[in-house]
């Protein structure tokens, strides 16, 4: 029997090429390092950090909001286009869809592919008819096409009309991420002007009642009134104070939502003032809108336009689920070279060709297709029935909105004139107890009485301009006021 004897320097080379590509695999690492995220605190609770910073995109963006009247209120919600996180994720969403959209359509064309392979292999003496241990070698280079589908019932188009709706519906989701956003902001912004201005006329409060709270003292060490007229007047300061307490906190709390609204702290430029208790002009920050509306403005809605891509999806899906009960023809196919030395490789007469069609045809699978297809259509019945939700969610919210809006001038007048006759009554009964015609309980409730329709009066503000942003979101944004014009308006 005959032996080969192996080369020591063949298998020092073998040995080397090893190692080396174990290194390379280890070296080898595309996934990204990772960075934890820092800069979105303060270092310590309670402590002020920098003010965020708003991008072009989110300054263009705010400025297109024509609603908006206040610059405060339209820096907030540029900062808040920029730096929210939730905004992020719907950004980040979209470029997902796109990229799953890339990859649907790339189906429609063939994929090739280039091989290059090499192969050398030893067969032992005892395994070959000679007698001999044989080495042989083999090389090859190929383009080829694998399992490209002709798609002749439409499958393929249909999963890639679904996979497009999705990217279009992603895209009405983040629109509808930032219109609520935006609404969030601009009734944060309000609610902390409001409770600035409640905070302001509990200062005012307490300060007019502790001035009278002394003079009542004075009297009492004069033995001009009661006792009971001086713990009376006690109560007052007492509640005064606990409103200062409650109020304060409240602002605080209100500085903290709009924080995380716009994703970092806010410039003194972006904070609102308070409230001002003015019936002529109750706090514009926001433009009216135009009434009545043609009801097709509803259909543009961010969540009616993504619930309508959805159901289209599901028609699309329908069409590639039925495809799957035909025939499908997928070839393969390759073209190249080979030869048994690596110079010879892409010698003359070495060139190599494969093509293999492969017809498959669903004879018995249980049901599955069919069953497929019952999926598909369910859930093409679930879109659309979600779909007619959204559009009678759309008309609903925005009667609601309607209807509040067509009495709230009436509201704000009749708040304004319950304030100034109750302060009337204030005056008229201090000065009654001043002259000794009445007691000072007659004070007490008519102070009790303005103080308590001023604050409703800085609620009704707060709730006719939120109201505003209520119609602005129900409608998917502020309406032209060429949409105003000449069309079926909108149910009351």
């Amino acid at each position: 029997m005959m032996m080969e004897t192996t080369n020591p320097g063949r298998l020092a080379a073998l040995a080397g090429a090893a190692a080396l590509a174990a290194v390379l695999a280890g070296c080898a690492n595309f996934a990204p390092p990772h960075v934890a995220p820092t800069g979105m605190v303060p270092a310590e609770i309670g402590v002020g950090a920098a003010p965020a910073q708003a991008t072009p995109a989110g300054l263009d963006a705010a400025q297109a909001q024509a609603w908006v009247q206040s610059p405060g209120l339209r820096e907030a919600i540029a900062l808040a286009l920029s730096n929210n996180r939730d905004l992020r994720v719907a950004v980040a969403t979209i470029e997902r869809a796109r990229a799953q959209y890339g990859i649907a359509q790339a189906d429609l064309l063939p994929g090739v592919n280039a091989n290059a392979q090499g192969s050398r292999s030893r067969t032992a003496a005892d395994l070959n008819s000679s007698g001999r241990s044989v080495t042989s070698s083999q090389y090859t280079a190929q383009l080829a096409m694998t399992s490209y589908e002709i798609d002749f019932w439409g499958r393929v188009r249909n999963l890639n009309d679904a996979a497009l709706q999705a990217f279009l519906q992603s895209g009405e989701n983040q629109r509808n991420v930032q219109l609520s956003l935006m609404a969030d902001v601009a009734s944060a912004w309000l609610t902390l002007a409001a409770d600035q201005a409640r905070l302001a006329l509990a200062q005012q409060t307490l300060e007019t009642r502790r001035q009278s709270f002394a003079r009542t003292e004075r009297m009492h060490e004069l033995g001009s009134t009661s006792g009971l007229v001086l713990e009376q007047n006690r109560t007052t300061v007492d509640a005064a104070r606990t409103d200062v307490a409650g109020f304060s906190s409240q602002v605080e709390r209100g500085r903290n939502l709009l924080q995380l609204l716009v994703g970092g702290p806010l410039p003194e430029s972006a904070l609102p003032a308070p409230l001002q208790l003015s019936a002529a002009a109750p706090a514009a920050a926001l433009q009216p809108l135009p009434v009545p509306l043609p009801s097709s403005v509803l259909l543009q809605r961010p969540d009616v336009l993504a619930a309508e891509y959805q159901l289209r999806a599901t028609n699309a899906n329908i069409g590639a689920a039925r495809a799957a009960l035909f025939p499908s023809i997928s070839l393969t196919a390759a073209v190249g070279t080979g030869s048994n030395e690596l110079s010879g490789l892409f010698g003359s007469g070495n060139g190599t060709w494969s093509f293999v069609p492969l017809v498959r045809l669903p004879i018995f699978d249980g049901g599955r297709n069919r069953a497929n297809i019952a999926v598909a259509e369910a859930n093409q019945q679930i879109a659309l029935a979600q779909y007619e939700k959204a559009v009678q969610t759309a008309f609903r919210e925005t009667a609601d909105a309607l209807a509040d809006r067509a009495h709230w001038a009436e509201r704000l007048d009749a708040q304004a004139s319950l304030v100034a006759s109750t302060r009337k009554a204030f005056e008229l009964s201090e000065a009654r107890f001043k002259s000794g015609v009445d007691n000072y309980l007659a004070v007490l409730d008519a102070q009790r009485s303005l103080y308590a329709a001023q604050q409703t009066q800085i609620s009704l503000q707060l709730l006719e301009q939120i109201n505003r942003v209520t119609l602005v979101k129900v409608l998917g944004g502020a309406p032209t006021p060429a949409q105003a014009v000449a069309a079926t308006p909108l149910p009351r």
